[in-house]
């Protein structure tokens, strides 16, 4: 994957091979710096599945409020990520990491030491804040500083340490439910853990450079350049340079870079396509696993503590081993639009399969084992063809004057679907049951993969700039 290519389009310019050394090491360094932030969003979105249940007793929660524990950190991260989408393109991305650091720290600080609901509501939504910015902010960063040929494998390591993040909460709350589940406020010992990356990640982004992209977007090319010099070759720093530089200014002459650029057909082309997709993903329904798996597995048959084990053993691992295959032999060997298509028909098969098994199979100890393994097909599906190349592609897909717009937008509609499905599954499993369920996502799933089929750009194979050129141009395959 590593060879010299002419630049297709209009720049011409020659990127040099990648050649390994020191500046391949620093570059995997920021990236593992950087996706604490991946951590802390699995953490926190993970971390109510075993967390809900004792804090139901210990703060008197009703279904309706619990519905509002879990939709207000979505709520607080579809803000987030719109927000901190606008601080990306004024602040910087590391600047803006840093910050978000020391919101997660805060949001945790409140939610461990909430002493009602009417604390905890404003401690999950800080959290959700800082949640948000992260599922914006880390992609783009990492996607800036990758070079092409390792941009899938480089950016896709959020969504990995993203379903690690979600794993680790699954096992921290059954270690601590099972040495400390007869204490009060149990729940407490599980959020606090959370603090840990978040001062990590703090401490870790003082020492991390600034996307170059976003350097030379605010004509600071010297310091630009010193950065590409850290994760690069000489010879390819100054070559990237070159291609950035010209498209900037090509882009400046066009007076492109602002909310007018709408009005631009390739440009609403890819702000609808990036949209669709964000709450496609979102319709899959994989949040009624991550966040209600225990109750999901109750009501398919199992009693509650086999139910626990079940759900950190079959969709968590499941998650953490898919994401690993689809970084190492997927990411950037497949073209991510049929990568993505064909993980929607995956998990959109799945769900008719878990509405016959529930419809047709008589209750029992079988039927329950049937839809678990279903549910483990469903998450390794997920991770394997749709998460990672999602997030990727959401980094990749926009012009750089509107990245963070128009990244902050997509993943707006990501966290407000969210906190749809995720307030809604509940009731929805209630009234309709598990089949009926799982039939409104089989439905979503046939209408996404008709959506993507007509809408969604290949993202993979071109550095950013190239692939900008060709999407001007109208080129969206």
């Amino acid at each position: 994957m590593s060879h010299d290519r002419p630049a297709p389009g209009t720049s011409g310019i020659s990127l040099p091979s990648l050649r390994p050394g020191p500046h391949q090491k620093r570059l995997d360094l920021i990236a593992v710096v950087a996706t604490f932030g991946g951590l802390l969003f699995g953490y926190d979105t993970g971390v109510l599945n075993g967390a809900l249940e004792p804090m139901k007793a210990d703060l008197g929660l009703t279904s309706f409020t619990e519905g509002l524990v879990g939709a207000t950190l979505l709520i607080g991260a579809a803000v987030g990520a719109l927000t901190c989408g606008r601080m990306n393109d004024s602040l910087g991305r590391k600047k803006t990491l840093t910050i978000l650091a020391v919101i997660f720290f805060v949001g945790t600080f409140g939610a461990v030491f909430a002493p009602n609901l009417t604390v905890m509501l404003p401690a999950r939504f800080i959290l959700g804040l800082a949640v948000g910015g992260a599922s914006v902010t880390v992609p783009v960063y990492l996607a800036e500083l990758a070079p092409t040929e390792r941009r899938g494998t480089l950016s896709g390591r959020n969504e990995l340490v993203i379903v690690t993040g979600q794993l680790l909460a699954f096992i921290v709350n059954a270690v601590i439910a099972n040495i400390w589940g007869d204490h009060e406020g149990v729940w407490r010992y599980m959020l606090a853990v959370c603090a840990i990356p978040a001062v990590v990640l703090f401490i870790g982004m003082l020492r991390m450079p600034e996307s170059p992209r976003w350097l030379i977007s605010k004509d600071r090319h010297d310091d630009a350049l010193a950065v590409l010099m850290q994760v690069r070759t000489e010879d390819r720093a100054r070559a990237e340079m070159a291609e950035v530089e010209q498209l900037a200014e090509e882009e400046e002459q066009a007076q492109t870079g602002g909310i007018s650029d709408l009005s631009v057909p390739w440009v609403r082309h890819l702000l609808i396509a990036a949209v669709g997709l964000a709450i496609a993903q979102q319709c899959t329904g994989i949040n009624s696993v991550l966040y209600y798996g225990q109750q999901l597995l109750i009501t398919a048959g199992f009693d509650e503590n086999t139910a626990t084990i079940a759900n950190a053993a079959v969709p968590g691992s499941f998650g953490v081993i898919a994401s690993i295959i689809c970084l190492w032999v997927l990411i950037d060997r497949v073209p991510r639009r049929k990568l993505i298509i064909s993980g929607f028909v995956a998990t959109t098969t799945c769900h008719g399969s878990i509405v016959c098994a529930a419809f047709f199979l008589p209750e029992g100890v079988v039927k329950a084992y049937i839809i678990l393994g279903v549910i483990g097909l469903f998450v390794f599906a997920m991770q394997l063809m749709l998460n990672v190349p999602v997030w990727v592609c959401l980094s990749e897909i926009f012009p750089l004057r509107l990245r963070g717009f128009g990244m902050g937008a997509a993943v707006l509609m990501l966290w407000m679907t969210n906190a749809v499905l995720t307030y809604g599954f509940p009731i929805m499993l209630d009234v309709t049951g598990l089949a009926g369920a799982y039939l409104v996502f089989f439905v979503l799933g046939l209408f996404c993969i008709g959506f993507l089929w007509k809408m969604l750009p290949n993202t993979s194979g071109r550095s950013l700039e190239e692939l900008e050129e060709s999407f001007a141009k109208g080129d969206f395959r």
